[in-house]
C-alpha cells in the first residue's frame, strides 16, 4: 500500500513524559522508552520518530559510561536532573543523543540508537541528504531505514547537535526537542549486550523492539 509523505506530518494525541519517568535506573528507563516518540519542532512542521532501540549507561560503576571517570565540563548533564539531553560528538563525524537519568547529582543515562520515522519524513530524509519519491511503499523498508537507523543517522535526521541541544529539557512542552507517549504499546522487547563499545561490552543493556526493521546493527530474534 502506498502512502503520501504529505500525510505523515502531524501527530495525534500525545502526553509528555515527566521527570519521574527518568528518575530511576537507566536500564528501566531504556526499556520503557521503547515505543515512545522523539519529537523535533521545526519552523516547517513536526519531525518525529518512534524509539525502537536504546542502550543504558549506569554511571560511575560502568566503565563504558562517560560518567565513569567523574564529572567534567563535557559530561555535566549526566550528573544533573533527569530528563535532559546529553549530546556528544564521536568519531569526528556525528552526534549521539542521550537522556539523563537518576536523581540530580547521580550520573546515568540512556543512548538513543534508532528511530522508526513517523512524521516529517521528507524533511528528515533531506537532512540526511536522501531523496524520497512523493509516493513510497512503507512495506519496503529499504527506502526509509537509512534515515534514522543508528545513533548518528537519527541525530542528523533530527538536526541534533551539541551546540543546539546539549542540556535541553526533553520533558518541557516548550522545548523544540522532547519525548512523548502516543499510547503505542510494545509487544516484545529483545535484550542483548551493548554494541560498538569495548569496555563493559558484555553487559546486557541494549534494548530494542523485537522484529522492528529499523533497529541498527545486528538483531537477535
Amino acid at each position: 500500500m502506498g502512502y503520501s509523505l504529505m500525510q505523515m506530518t502531524s501527530l495525534g494525541h500525545v502526553t509528555s513524559l515527566k521527570a519521574e519517568f527518568f528518575n530511576r535506573d537507566p536500564s528501566r528507563v531504556a526499556r520503557a522508552l521503547l515505543g515512545k516518540l522523539l519529537v523535533r519542532k521545526m519552523p516547517r512542521g513536526i519531525l518525529a520518530g518512534r524509539i525502537v532501540e536504546t542502550e543504558a549507561y549506569l554511571g560511575k560503576g560502568d566503565a563504558a559510561a562517560h560518567a565513569a571517570a567523574g564529572r567534567t565540563a563535557r559530561n555535566a548533564v549526566l550528573f544533573g536532573p533527569p530528563g535532559h539531553a546529553y549530546v556528544y560528538f564521536i568519531y569526528g563525524n556525528h552526534y549521539c543523543l542521550n537522556v539523563s537519568c537518576l536523581p540530580d547529582g547521580e550520573p546515568g543515562g540512556v543512548l538513543f540508537r534508532a528511530l522508526e520515522p513517523v512524521a516529517g519524513i521528507e524533511q528528515m530524509a533531506g537532512a540526511r541528504g536522501i531523496e524520497l519519491a512523493k509516493e513510497i511503499d512503507l512495506t519496503k523498508i529499504s527506502s526509509l531505514k537509512n534515515i534514522s537507523s543508528g545513533p548518528g543517522r537519527m541525530a542528523e535526521a533530527l538536526e541534533i547537535t551539541r551546540e543546539r541541544d546539549n542540556g535541553k529539557s526533553l520533558i518541557n512542552t516548550r522545548s523544540d526537542l522532547w519525548i512523548v507517549d502516543d499510547g503505542h504499546r510494545v509487544r516484545r522487547v529483545t535484550v542483548t549486550p551493548r554494541i560498538g563499545i569495548v569496555k563493559s561490552a558484555e553487559q546486557p543493556l541494549r534494548y530494542f523492539i523485537a522484529g522492528n526493521p529499523f533497529v541498527s546493527g545486528r538483531r537477535v530474534h
